[in-house]
């Protein structure tokens, strides 16, 4: 039996939107993330991921039911629950005597587990605890990171990429001032990690720009990295990989300076400047002498006529 014979085609029209909607594409959709709770969950890592999923909804997917299962160990029901509620980015939190108030974040390629951190809960706010106003659902966040070790330790430094897709949201061609009123703040220090969140509020400074003033929101979290899971160098560049479709196309003779003034060149053909047209003036006219020194010699003068 071929193997295109085997491949189950959609029988009613739903399927079909269904199976269209999960088709390769050049822009592809909005990450999803799946948060999934562990068979020995807490009362803190349900809140966490709770609050979690409030600020990551509506491209999130809660699991209420347990689930035991353990991504370092076994990581089959993860790229199920991935492949099934098409998430390309999980949280999974669990609770346990040797690491307590435990979530492992992570995202996938392929359906299969790209890389994955362990981090730890020391201290958390939840969002509920701070009688502050919250932002819409939906709201898109500008992410800050501070700290030295993002960029100088590998481990943290994929932990901001991960972070960043996490929390991202959808890409949007344009922004609005009034749109920017949610900021998530990451700081790594002394081997911790800091997340807190803010309401940007916009107030009167007599000018046009207005003066800016963070309220804090919730939820705000101090965690420490514990065991990681990464992706080796090959595969990772592999999963970075954009279809040449996307990929703009060199334009020829074009260059761009370090403000971004861009500089065309034009190539013509050379030019006789002695041809060129000048302004008429008794005092840029030739002389016959000099006339007659172009065409090549001295003029013979004319000869008179015998009388």
């Amino acid at each position: 039996m071929d193997a295109l014979d085997r491949v189950v085609k959609p029988k009613t029209k739903r399927a079909k939107r269904f199976l269209e909607k999960r088709e390769p594409k050049l822009k592809e959709n909005t990450k999803n993330a799946m948060l999934i709770k562990g068979g020995n969950a807490n009362l803190t890592v349900t809140e966490v991921l709770k609050d979690i999923y409030a600020v990551k909804k509506p491209f999130a997917v809660l699991y209420k039911k347990k689930n035991i299962t353990r991504p370092f160990e076994d990581q089959t029901s993860l790229e199920f629950f991935s492949k099934k509620s098409d998430c390309s980015l999980f949280l999974f939190g669990s609770h346990n005597k040797k690491r307590p108030n435990n979530l492992i974040i992570g995202r996938m390629f392929d359906y299969h587990v790209l890389d994955m951190i362990e981090l730890g809960i020391e201290k958390f706010v939840s969002l509920k605890d701070v009688k502050n106003s919250k932002c819409p659902e939906g709201t898109k966040p500008m992410l800050i990171f501070a700290g030295d070790m993002f960029d100088v330790n590998e481990e943290y430094r994929r932990l901001k990429s991960l972070l960043i897709d996490f929390f991202r949201g959808p890409s949007v061609p344009s922004i609005r001032l009034a749109g920017l009123e949610y900021v998530l703040h990451f700081t790594a220090v002394d081997g911790k990690i800091y997340m807190r969140s803010y309401k940007v509020l916009l107030k009167k400074s007599g000018c046009k720009i207005p003066r800016i003033e963070l309220e804090e929101m919730g939820p705000s979290l101090d965690l420490v990295m514990r065991r990681t899971h990464l992706a080796s160098d090959d595969l990772y560049k592999l999963s970075l990989k954009q279809p040449k479709a996307l990929k703009p196309k060199k334009k020829k003779n074009i260059s761009h300076d370090v403000f971004g003034t861009t500089y065309g060149r034009i190539h013509m053909q050379k030019q006789d400047l002695g041809k060129l047209q000048t302004r008429k003036m008794k005092g840029l006219k030739k002389r016959p002498a000099e006339k007659s020194a172009e065409d090549g010699g001295v003029s013979p003068k004319k000869s008179k006529s015998a009388s």
